[in-house]
């Protein structure tokens, strides 16, 4: 990063370490007031890591900012620096392992002019029109997993129950993975994002090291790519109606996708795909259990479930931050921000910028407009997100038809992850229709 100069503003190292620590996240409700301080007085604030374990970066929390750069494509890049926050070890064992600054390769962290292209390749497989043909395989989906509910007999933890489960077998359906699979790809996904959990990557995180953690989430991307290049060999000699055979054969200036890329395309979809839409989902049932007048109403009127969908999706916020690269000298919010500067670009602070949503961190299903950036915004606006939509309305259409009331059964725990978070646990109980 540039030399910065003695006047920049910079987060106090109690600050920027909950910025930069995975269980910060959390505990959600201090999160959000260390950023409503941050959105008042500093804005844009540098984060020097107090132990120096990451390269120093610019913090930026408020909503019309957030925006700004997830639009302006050509002075905020997404390469070359990782556009995840990720510490100087884990890059550097990117660097050794892969040639890149980033274990994976893949349609988010790519710019102009790869990006358009590979987005191109499967961008009209997720629009409306086309997931309207899967509405009855999707909603036949949605009946098992509430049937699920039902034989648990009235208490359990949706999240493993329903929450988990559900949008993961969609997008495998839609990939074309067997289902003898999928838990081997949850597996994976939860060493991925939720390496820095010990509960969620199930491999005694809490006693490794960093060293050992960054080779766990490398561990887990390998494996990843052995399960997709196989996979690829399969759609190429027997392509099916799905979006692995059109990925594996498909061709960009005239050339097969290279084997990394079309790896980290498997990998972004599956991975992203389910685990967003989990926390999003887990998110509207929390805010539901919590307040049982809200439900009743949603039962009688399913036309204020888009509302419950869209809040839930803002108001967990799943995808917490992305990172980019200035491509040369600028400003954000009047802070002078210099050519190869690393910024995060926070969507949970900005997603509770009281500036664009009146009082922010209360769930308003009746919230109009709801113009969030949990979804990103401009050319790297999520891939999947009318999928995301489309499941949620139909599994909660589906729940509320056979439960009559829930409620909280316990605390509900999120995990402590920096990048992709929500929770990880919701003790509910239900009494069916």
């Amino acid at each position: 990063m540039a030399t910065a100069a003695l006047e920049e503003p910079a987060l106090s190292p109690e600050m920027a370490l909950q910025v930069i620590d995975p269980a910060a996240y959390a505990e959600w409700d201090g999160l959000l007031d260390t950023f409503d301080w941050l959105r008042e007085h500093m804005p844009v604030g540098r984060v020097d890591a107090p132990d120096g374990e990451f390269d120093s970066f610019w913090l930026v929390t408020r909503f019309e900012d957030v925006m700004r750069i997830s639009k302006d494509n050509a002075t905020f890049l997404n390469n070359p620096r990782p556009v995840v926050l990720n510490s100087r070890a884990g890059i550097e064992f990117a660097r050794e392992a892969t040639g890149s600054d980033m274990l994976v390769d893949s349609l988010v962290t790519f710019d102009a002019p790869i990006h358009p292209k590979y987005r191109k390749l499967t961008q009209s497989w997720f629009m409306p029109k086309n997931l309207k043909r899967m509405e009855s395989e999707i909603r036949a989906i949605a009946r098992r997993t509430v049937d699920r509910l039902v034989e648990a007999g009235g208490e359990t933890d949706f999240v493993p129950t329903v929450s988990a489960p559900y949008p993961l077998h969609v997008v495998m359906r839609i990939l074309g993975v067997p289902e003898q699979d999928e838990q081997r790809m949850l597996f994976l996904t939860q060493q991925m994002f939720g390496g820095q959990d010990a509960d969620l990557s199930g491999s005694g995180v809490a006693e490794m090291t960093a060293e050992q953690i960054i080779q766990l989430v490398a561990g887990a991307v390998k494996d990843f790519e052995g399960y997709f290049t196989k996979l690829a060999e399969e759609k190429r000699a027997h392509p099916t109606d799905d979006v692995a055979s059109v990925i594996a054969n498909a061709t960009v200036d005239g050339a097969p996708l290279p084997d990394r890329d079309m790896a980290g395309y498997y990998i972004i979809l599956a991975a992203a795909g389910h685990d967003t839409t989990s926390a999003s989902t887990a998110g509207a049932m929390m805010a539901l259990a919590q307040d049982p007048q809200q439900y009743a109403r949603l039962r009688a009127d399913r036309d204020l479930l888009p509302g419950i969908v869209e809040e839930a999706i803002r108001w967990t916020t799943p995808v917490q931050h992305f990172m980019r690269t200035a491509a040369e000298d600028t400003e954000v919010g009047g802070q002078a921000i210099a050519k190869g500067d690393w910024l995060m670009i926070n969507y949970v602070a900005a997603n509770h910028d009281p500036a664009q949503f009146d009082n922010p961190r209360k769930f308003d299903a009746t919230r109009s407009p709801n113009r969030h950036l949990a979804f990103g915004a401009g050319a790297h606006q999520c891939l999947g997100l009318h999928l995301a939509r489309l499941e949620m309305r139909i599994l909660f259409n589906e729940l509320l038809d056979r439960i009559e009331t829930i409620e909280l059964a316990g605390e509900p725990r999120r995990s402590h992850s920096t990048f992709v978070g929500g929770l990880k646990t919701l003790p509910v109980r239900y009494r069916m229709a």
